[in-house]
């Protein structure tokens, strides 16, 4: 009343600290009321203006310890232009490659070129055209060579030559024989790309679902390490992706031995370290969700239509159509079986009108 102030604090409440705190800020509002009122005004103390050290849980000397999700993720914003973590950012590849694409239609419509193949089939009413790809069974072939192309889109529209001296092949090379100097100075070719990665795949047996989660890796890595992939060390990126997804997709025990089998220069130890590195750079982040994965795939499907890379299309056939019904349904084979021996009486069968069978009590 008149020039009374006051202020009302549950004796009981206790002010609620947030999962990520911030450096506290002088209360500048409750000075200036304190200012105003006078000796005439008791203020209490509200919670923004409490001393850190009263707030104290347990702590110690009022430092905040720093949960491990904040690190983890460091913030909504962040992990949403991010998009080997985040499911609605758009890759990177696909946007590298869109500069080339937009070439490509403007050079063929200049040209008066077609820009696919005239024997494209096109599904109908009557027939529809599939290729043996799916989502949770991709095509090794195939992925493979989207995944190169998008490791291809990289190299050849980088942002600046930024490296790091572990992933150098001029510092730790991958073969005794020596490199030239020129060989780093050219954008390695889409098909030297894919008969590298192919080498690695098919001596260590990988699946095209490790392929996907390689690419994963390879753009997380860009992305929390701020580096770039470029000539001089495409090589040891790929194959340090290629080691990891392989360690965390595939069920089977993988070692770094058996990579240096495949590539017979290298040693145990420089797989070791590059290893480690790129956990380190990856902050330890290898969790693929399903939702990225899926992103993946798809934006794979639309850079290799983008290329006109080759798909082998087949009519669906009656039997594909029930294994397609059966894998998104999650059902099992006796229940097709079971809907398939249902009987259908036909007009020379057909005999009064059938009654069921009850029990009356």
């Amino acid at each position: 009343m008149g020039n009374t102030l006051t202020c009302c604090v549950k004796p009981s409440a206790s002010p609620k600290l947030s999962r990520r705190s911030e450096p506290a800020e002088p209360d500048y509002e409750s000075e200036i009321y304190e200012a105003a009122a006078g000796d005439a005004v008791a203020v209490a103390p509200s919670p923004a203006a409490l001393d850190p050290a009263e707030l104290d849980l347990g702590t110690g000397e009022g430092h905040h310890l720093q949960h491990i999700s904040d690190r983890e993720m460091p913030d909504d914003l962040a992990l949403e232009s991010n998009p080997s973590d985040h499911p609605r950012a758009s890759t990177i590849f696909l946007n590298k490659s869109q500069t080339d694409v937009r070439e490509k239609r403007k050079n063929n419509y200049v040209n008066h070129v077609s820009p696919g193949h005239l024997t494209k089939k096109c599904s109908s009413c009557s027939t529809i055209f599939l290729d043996d790809s799916t989502v949770s069974q991709p095509n090794l072939r195939t992925t493979i060579q989207c995944v190169t192309l998008a490791i291809y889109y990289h190299i050849k529209n980088r942002d600046a030559n930024r490296s790091l001296d572990i992933f150098d092949e001029r510092s730790h090379p991958l073969t005794r024989e020596t490199v030239p100097e020129e060989y780093f100075k050219h954008d390695p070719e889409h098909k030297f790309i894919y008969r590298f990665v192919r080498t690695l795949f098919s001596a260590a047996q990988l699946t095209a679902e490790c392929a996907i989660v390689t690419l994963v890796y390879l753009e997380r890595l860009l992305t929390y390490a701020e580096i770039d992939i470029c000539p001089t060390n495409w090589k040891r990126i790929v194959l340090g992706a290629v080691l990891l997804a392989s360690k965390v997709w595939d069920d089977q025990a993988v070692w770094n031995v058996d990579y240096c089998q495949i590539l017979k220069d290298i040693t145990v130890e420089d797989m070791n370290e590059m290893e480690r590195h790129f956990l380190e750079l990856l902050q330890f982040n290898i969790n693929v969700p399903a939702s990225v994965y899926a992103k993946y795939y798809f934006d794979l499907r639309s850079l290799a239509d983008d290329n006109n890379l080759p798909f082998c299309f087949a009519p669906l056939s009656k039997e594909r159509a029930q294994n397609l019904e059966a894998i998104s349904r999650l059902c099992e084979d006796k229940d097709l079986c079971r809907a398939a021996m249902r009987r259908s009486l036909s007009a020379d069968n057909f005999i009064g009108i059938q009654r069921s069978k009850a029990i009356l009590s």
